[in-house]
């Protein structure tokens, strides 16, 4: 989990890494299962990323220093 609002600058990041890799793959990939398979994982990472972010975001500063 997210804890303080450097991880969170550093995971959205990370997030922004992953998109462009994917985008870069749609453009380059010319096979859709290839493309599909090349970018599942790129995907699921970044799924879980965001879950990370929205649950950080979710919560209130002082709700958070008491959940760490």
């Amino acid at each position: 989990m997210i804890a303080n609002d450097q991880e969170l600058k550093v995971t959205l990041g990370r997030i922004a890494s992953f998109q462009a890799q994917v985008a870069h793959l749609r453009n380059t990939e010319s096979n859709p299962v290839n493309y599909r398979a090349a970018v599942s994982g790129f995907l699921a990472e970044i799924d879980r990323m965001q879950l990370e972010v929205r649950e950080y975001l979710s919560l209130h500063p002082r709700e958070l220093a008491t959940t760490v």
